[in-house]
């Protein structure tokens, strides 16, 4: 089959190199120019582990290819996915759906017989009425479906995750469609893939209740973390003892300093957005959202006070700026709270992450970066731990102590043995033990 993919973000990128790699033919369009330029030169706009070698292997096969100018493309498909970011919106938290009806009003001039245009998009429900409107008031005459093909790729996994996956969910009501997302799907069937079919907005909204509920897991145990503070708990054994209940599951479940990166903050805010619109608020979903942000604000105030309460003058060490390991996505990562906050409280920060300080550059302009782990550590007064990196797991400790000018590590991701460190003479500090 031939695919245009709309859209050569995060999403539409690893999704065009995995329908390429299952052996169907797919042009990936992009208005920006330079990232358009950077992938037909063999290179790869965003990091995520293996995705190179994939789209290097079938540019050379001829099943993948990119372009700025969408009108061959699609005009020859069979199917056109609209992969193109939804911010939140500035003002109401809401998804800014601007790109999602360009690209609507856009493929409505250019396609040519049957054609399926499908939302890969995280939308709000409703999205995929709105975006038939606007084809067939741009086209009367065209014919063509609408269907709602949600993304379930974790970052840093996201190859894994599309060619073995929980689940492959579509929004389709109309037989011609079905079948032809079923042939799209097809290595995936044979694998025995569970594929759910169901109504179209019903697949819009189980994109947003499956990240609300998984960021209501993370924000649960983070609270629970900080009642073990309190009363002397250990939250790894908490986590242990309530996550072998098959009913609740392991996953999810790691205290840190807050949830991050490209969907779990627009997400929540879209769906509270979206619920109060429709006069049916979700207001444990609202509550995790306040949560959240309080908790990236707290993690700042807890490497001050593990520094004695004044952070003046003093350099923090810290490692890990991505809002999670494997990837370079700083979007809502807890470094861009913690790492301002602590420069507020008069502190110098030095810091490395081994992907996305080009992009942490940006951003926070007014921090040292360093070549490594250990020059970031070299003459800090304290190390923070804010991404759980696996390069981090196994760091020389003997040669931190003697880096840093005091022996104090803040964990925010629970990476190392209290006890192991408190035996080296390393003061630590973890979270909810």
């Amino acid at each position: 089959m031939r695919i245009a993919m709309v859209g050569t973000g995060y999403v539409g990128l690893v999704s065009g190199a995995c329908f390429s790699d299952f052996g169907h033919h797919v042009t990936c369009l992009d208005k920006d120019e330079s990232k358009i330029e950077t992938l037909q030169s063999g290179g790869v706009p965003i990091f995520e582990p293996g995705l190179d070698q994939l789209i290097a292997a079938n540019v050379k096969e001829k099943r993948l290819d990119f372009a700025v100018d969408p009108k061959k493309a699609m005009h020859e498909a069979d199917v056109i996915f609209i992969a193109v970011g939804t911010p939140s919106r500035r003002g109401d938290g809401h998804a800014d759906l601007k790109y999602v009806y360009a690209a609507a009003e856009e493929i409505a001039g250019l396609i040519s017989g049957f054609t399926v245009i499908v939302t890969k998009s995280t939308v709000p429900v409703g999205t995929g009425d709105a975006v038939e409107e606007i084809i067939r008031k741009t086209n009367p005459n065209a014919e063509f479906a609408v269907v709602s093909n949600p993304e379930f790729l974790r970052e840093g996994a996201a190859i894994e995750d599309f060619k073995r996956p929980d689940r492959v969910v579509i929004g389709c009501e109309h037989d011609r469609a079905r079948d032809v997302m079923r042939e799209l799907y097809r290595p995936l069937f044979l694998n025995e893939t569970p594929i759910v079919f169901t109504s179209r907005r019903t697949s819009e909204l189980i994109k947003y209740a499956a990240n609300a509920f998984l960021a209501t897991k993370i924000t649960f145990i983070n609270e629970m973390a900080t009642l073990c503070e309190k009363v002397g708990a250990d939250i790894q054994q908490v986590a242990k003892g309530i996550g072998l209940d098959k009913r609740i599951g392991g996953k999810f479940l790691n205290a840190g300093p807050g949830y991050g990166g490209s969907c779990f903050p627009k997400d929540t805010l879209a769906l509270v957005k979206t619920a109060n619109d429709a006069g049916a608020p979700v207001r444990i979903v609202e509550t995790v959202v306040s949560v959240n942000d309080d908790r990236k604000k707290a993690m700042a105030r807890k490497i001050i006070d593990a520094m004695g309460g004044d952070a003046t003058g003093m350099t923090v060490a810290v490692l890990g700026l991505a809002f999670k390991p494997n990837t370079d996505d700083m979007r809502d990562s807890p470094s861009l709270d913690i790492i301002p906050a602590l420069l507020e409280a008069g502190a110098k920060v030095q810091a490395y992450d081994p992907e996305s300080m080009h992009e942490a550059k940006e951003m926070m302009p007014d921090i040292t970066y360093c070549e490594n782990a250990y020059d970031a550590i070299s003459g800090a007064d304290a190390l923070a731990i804010l991404t759980e990196w696996d390069q981090f797991r196994a760091l020389d400790i003997d040669r931190i102590k003697a880096s840093l000018k005091t022996p104090l590590i803040v964990d925010l991701r629970n990476i190392y043995d209290p006890k192991a460190l408190r035996d080296q003479g390393i003061v630590y500090h973890g979270i909810g033990r």
